[in-house]
């Protein structure tokens, strides 16, 4: 019953996001759903399929991932996507690395590359990271780019950086930390400062940092679940990191692995091996959108060989016989 209600989870469609619109340079927040009505004019029908062309030819995405794409953004002249993909070429980013960043954040297109982008490469290169980690930390974690370098991240790197580190700061730019979400003034110093007043040792401040991310997340203290998230998320640059890395190759965003982290801790203590063998046949075998499975973390868990192989080709042939 629990593997046929994972499936079943796994067929659900998903409600209609936000969408990023660029109309004579003017870039705006509009309804998906809105934007991609049976109603649409035949001008914007010649624009949807013009960007889907762009994402296909100039983005090297999949048509898959173009087609998921092209519901995150719009835009009417090729101007500012040029400029943003021969900025991200002169960062250093690869044809793989632009379709990665560019199928997980469309958005990325409309963004003004001196204004809104130049700053914060140069922020991320004056950490000391080097010139060909920041490629890859930005084309996995994509949302760094929707943070506020000025406000948030920067004054959050720096002062942690004084608390455990430039090497330990450097990490957590690494791995997309949600620390760089928080702001300063009134969450992160005075609880940092209060814990330092009353003597407790600076490996403890950095344990009760982590904590603090856990119940953001919702996980309640007094359950085993908590301690479960609290020894997955502390783990510096080994089983967190190598998961995180897995399932970004498999197409995840970084919600998606905060939704599935949320879910089921555990699933960011998994193997790459076990992570790897779920997903090549849960996606390349039974067609499911990788994306999709985050919602349903506890299918990863599962003997391959003992259960889900065997149930779902029960399921293909009771699907063969209702076709029949």
């Amino acid at each position: 019953m629990l593997l046929r209600s994972i499936l079943s989870s796994l067929l659900k469609n998903e409600g209609f996001p936000s969408i990023w619109v660029c109309r004579n340079g003017v870039t705006t927040l509009a309804s998906a759903e809105n934007s991609f009505s049976p109603s649409v004019s035949g001008e914007e029908t010649l624009q949807k399929g013009y960007v889907l062309s762009y994402l296909l030819n100039s983005c090297g995405l999949s048509p898959e991932k173009a087609i998921s794409a092209s519901k995150f953004v719009q835009f009417d002249a090729p101007d500012k996507p040029i400029a943003v993909l021969k900025f991200l070429e002169k960062q250093g980013f690869t044809r793989s690395q632009i379709a990665n960043l560019v199928a997980k954040f469309p958005a990325v297109l409309v963004y003004d590359p001196q204004m809104s982008l130049s700053p914060k490469f140069e922020f991320l290169r004056s950490t000391g990271i080097s010139e060909l980690e920041i490629p890859t930390i930005v084309s996995r974690y994509p949302d760094l780019l929707t943070r506020s370098f000025k406000r948030r991240v920067a004054p959050v790197y720096n002062y942690i950086k004084g608390i455990i580190g430039a090497a330990n700061a450097n990490t957590l730019l690494r791995r997309g930390s949600w620390i760089f979400n928080l702001d300063i003034e009134s969450r992160i110093v005075p609880n940092v400062d209060l814990l330092r007043e009353v003597g407790v040792p600076q490996d403890r401040v950095e344990l009760k940092r982590v904590a603090d991310e856990v119940k953001q997340l919702g996980f309640d203290p007094l359950k085993s679940t908590f301690i479960l998230a609290i020894n997955a998320r502390k783990g510096e640059g080994s089983v967190w990191d190598k998961c995180n890395g897995v399932y970004s190759k498999w197409g995840w965003w970084e919600d998606d692995i905060r939704m599935a982290f949320k879910k089921h801790p555990s699933c960011m203590l998994l193997s790459e091996k076990k992570i790897s063998a779920a997903m090549d046949f849960l996606v390349n075998k039974i067609g499911r959108e990788s994306r999709v499975i985050a919602k349903s973390p506890q299918v990863l868990f599962y003997s391959l060989k003992e259960r889900i192989v065997p149930r779902c080709s029960v399921v293909r042939l009771w699907l063969r016989k209702i076709g029949t």
